[in-house]
């Protein structure tokens, strides 16, 4: 959500801002509703001020038995009430915060120009790509090899975009959601939060999957999503809400399933776990001052870093450019992991900075002596276990097709290897 004030302010700034992000020029029709709006509130509060006015002379004629002119001055008074519940300041209203509604969020000034992904830059890199000395496997030719991986049952009992995995693999998955969520509560200050996986639209409007973006979503009948991502149930906790500012930052992560529809993604990924309508992550939000979330988007997405070091990765973090940054964010910065089966880099976390962009959505905001100021609020995946499974299983595949367990989750599994036999 947009200030509107900001659009009032600097019309070409905010066209031009658009432009980065490849829409056309959006302030004409935003202002011209939010005229229509602003002459509706004058008319309804003149309208107010008629009847106060009026009211006065209407009880001083009747007092001193002047009908006529109290008539004259209700039938005036009628006119200016009908007059005001003409004007629909509500539905006005409701108009330009839809308009401004589907807008995304306007960029940090350092993000890289660029239409598509091809246009990301890479920051830095941990380690060098390479291809063990043997022919590498993807994790689904893995998994399927071990008898560990199964998606033709997972089609049976669902559709496509599932999996079953069984034994070892299911205990690895187990393993890297809470050694992740463990990691990131005793070692970086998160707090643990298990959330509903069902919220209510205001929910999603509050962190913008609504109403852009409902087709990626599952909707119940009853009128409730399912999350895409523990990141809208965690930021909302403060939705409505005026905090102390002692109370910043807050740090929360859950580790949770996340839904999505993949609308638009046939064909891509179709084989393996890199695309599912279903799937777990670790997700980390904050809330912090505005003065603070650069500070906190770096150290963020050094958190989700550390899991990938500790794990064995190799990774390298990208700054997307304006044409490949999310709706909500104003900056983000994507890791990616190598993935030696497929020879290719492929996303693992998303660590985003979205401002005060969520804030005013939700009406969230801290204290700071007199006034109210909303909140920046961030949010990143530290990480998405399915494809930490998947990095995993490609980087430590080993010739006899067995996966060695990084050292990290060896407590968690219980064994140093995964082979068929376990």
């Amino acid at each position: 959500m947009h200030d509107i004030r900001v659009v009032r302010a600097d019309a070409a700034g905010f066209d031009a801002a658009m432009a980065r992000r490849g829409l056309e020029p959006q302030s004409a029709g935003i202002l011209a509703l939010d005229e229509a709006r602003r002459a509706a509130i004058a008319l309804t509060e003149g309208a107010q001020a008629t009847r106060n006015t009026l009211s006065r002379e209407i009880g001083a004629a009747m007092k001193r038995g002047d009908k006529e002119t109290a008539d004259r001055l209700k039938a005036e008074v009628a006119a200016a009430v009908a007059a005001a519940e003409g004007a629909e300041v509500d539905a006005k209203e409701a108009a330009v915060a839809e308009a401004l509604g589907v807008l995304p969020n306007l960029l940090d000034p350092e993000v890289p120009e660029g239409r598509d992904e091809t246009d990301n830059v890479v920051m830095h890199q941990h380690g060098e790509p390479g291809r063990p000395n043997f022919e590498a496997k993807q994790h689904f030719e893995l998994g399927e090899a071990l008898g560990l991986m199964d998606f033709a049952s997972a089609a049976k009992l669902a559709g496509s975009r599932f999996t079953v995995l069984r034994g070892a693999l299911a205990r690895l998955e187990r393993a890297l959601g809470q050694w992740m969520l463990t990691l990131h509560t005793e070692q970086h200050g998160y707090i643990e939060t298990a959330v509903p996986y069902l919220v209510n639209a205001a929910t999603m409007y509050g962190t913008g999957q609504l109403p852009k973006f409902e087709e990626d979503l599952f909707k119940t009948t009853d009128g409730r999503y399912l999350i895409p991502t523990a990141e809208v149930p965690l930021t909302n906790l403060v939705r409505d809400e005026i905090l102390a500012e002692t109370a910043l930052p807050l740090r929360f992560t859950a580790l949770s399933p996340s839904f999505r529809s993949e609308a638009g993604s046939a064909g891509r990924d179709t084989r393996g776990m890199l695309r599912q309508h279903q799937f777990h992550k670790v997700e980390l939000v904050s809330v912090v001052k505005p003065e603070e979330s650069d500070a906190e988007h770096e150290r963020m997405t050094q958190c989700a870093e550390g899991v990938l070091t500790a794990l064995g990765l190799t990774w390298r973090r990208v700054f997307l450019c304006a044409g490949d940054t999310g709706f909500g964010a104003a900056r983000t910065y994507d890791l990616e992991v190598w993935l030696p089966g497929q020879q290719a880099w492929r996303e693992i976390s998303s660590c985003s900075n979205c401002r005060d962009f969520q804030a005013r959505r939700m009406k969230a905001r801290y204290r700071r002596g007199k006034d109210n100021v909303l909140v920046h609020t961030l949010n990143g995946s530290g990480v998405a276990v399915g494809r930490a499974l998947i990095a995993v299983l490609e980087t430590h595949q080993q010739e006899d097709g067995s996966i060695l367990v990084p050292e990290v989750l060896r407590p968690w599994m219980g064994t140093e290897r995964i082979s068929a036999a376990v």
